[in-house]
């Protein structure tokens, strides 16, 4: 299976393909940065996880009517389970594949919790693709995040992996680190692409609420960098990486040829997904589901009732629009226009006419014959120009939906 071509539609709102994610909640030790849900590892019964784990997975992937395109393991770290658990994980999934063909098969990892019988164990179970977490090679921007891993630990990392069978590696790093510079930021930049790896991804720094990092800006212990600083450096990745051969496809990735995230791209590109564990979210249809963010919970109830769903909602055009909106627009492609009038049976270009217009003359978007997109400028304020075209889209209620 190939990656999409740009522009391509991903498949219908039912039928795929799919995007598969498993959500491992433990880590060694919480960043100072991450608001994503996890809990560090302790004394937690890493093999009950699994255990239910592989019991929703088996129950999420029958309901599904199409074709498993992909699987992302998240977390979390997952490579801090113990490898006998990890072995018994990725078993499972491929037990649930049997009869899918996936395109790529990712799991995260620190560069801390990755070492050659662990990669053993992730190729023996079909992973062909492995995302680790660099963040940033500078010792003092590694401390402010609080990381376990140190810069040296990235590259032996990179070489184990290969070494024992994943060919397909991507690394991600942090801009907008407190005392980061210029020129911290390109060496960053530069030993990332001098390991190679495939897929490079930055992202901005987001102070979240109830995180130490927050609560350490609120106190003045650190100094956030400025908004034109942090412009500055988001542009100098976009150059530098261009240079070496990555190509931008989404505001914060970039890739070899023929070399995205194509689990991302399931998302950005408003495809349906399963989520499993907890606090993981999936959308099969038009039905939107997310699960208990709590692990003790997460296992209550699905012993008690075999899943662990603390919500549902059914989404409606409006809604599906909306969110459209949010992703595609992400993408260097844009917010596909076959796609909208899928959902709404409008053309966008009139339903959005007015803010397109003024967005078009500002020199933040572009307006095609198959879709609209967010220029270089755009970029720097994609989340104003969603906005709006959000509000355009609430104004427009429910016209034209089915």
């Amino acid at each position: 299976m190939v990656v999409m071509a740009a522009g391509a539609h991903s498949g219908t709102l039912d039928d795929g393909p799919y995007g598969l994610y498993i959500h491992v909640p433990f880590c060694r030790s919480k960043c100072a940065y991450c608001d994503f849900y996890s809990v560090t590892t302790g004394e937690r019964d890493g093999a009950a996880l699994v255990e239910h784990l592989c019991r929703e997975l088996r129950r999420r992937a029958a309901e599904i009517p199409g074709e498993i395109a992909t699987v992302f393991v998240g977390g979390g770290t997952p490579t801090v389970l113990a490898e006998e658990q990890l072995g018994v994980l990725l078993g499972t999934v491929q037990q649930v594949l049997s009869g899918h063909a996936p395109a790529e098969f990712t799991v995260e990892a620190n560069p801390a919790t990755v070492n050659a019988s662990k990669a053993r164990t992730l190729v023996k179970g079909g992973v062909t693709r492995v995302s680790l977490g660099a963040q940033s090679f500078s010792a003092a921007e590694l401390a402010v995040l609080e990381r376990e891993h140190c810069a040296e630990d990235v590259a032996p990392s990179v070489a184990t992996l290969r070494d024992n069978g994943i060919n397909r590696i991507g690394l991600d790093l942090i801009f907008g680190i407190p005392g980061q510079t210029a020129a911290t930021w390109a060496e960053s930049i530069r030993r990332a692409v001098d390991l190679g790896p495939q897929h490079i991804a930055c992202y901005g720094l987001t102070y979240e609420p109830n995180t130490r990092l927050t609560r350490r800006r609120d106190r003045k212990d650190v100094d956030p960098c400025d908004e034109q600083l942090e412009a500055d450096l988001y542009l100098q990745a976009v150059d530098q990486l261009a240079q070496c051969g990555y190509a931008q496809y989404e505001l914060s990735n970039f890739a070899r040829p023929d070399c995205e995230c194509r689990h991302n791209l399931i998302y950005w590109r408003n495809g349906p997904y399963i989520g499993v564990g907890p606090s993981a979210v999936g959308r099969i249809g038009r039905r939107r589901y997310r699960n208990v963010a709590d692990v003790a919970e997460y296992l209550r109830l699905m012993a008690d009732r075999g899943h662990a769903e603390l919500e549902s909602e059914q989404l409606d055009s409006s809604m599906l629009l909306t969110e459209a909106i949010l992703m595609q627009l992400r993408l260097t492609e844009g917010l596909s226009l076959a796609h909208c009038h899928e959902l709404t049976q409008a053309d966008p270009r009139e339903t959005f006419r007015e803010p397109l217009d003024r967005l078009v003359g500002l020199g933040l978007l572009t307006v095609s014959d198959t879709h609209i997109a967010l220029t270089r400028q755009g970029r720097l304020v994609a989340n104003a120009v969603m906005a709006e075209l959000v509000c355009a889209c609430a104004d427009c209620g429910e016209t034209g939906s089915r």
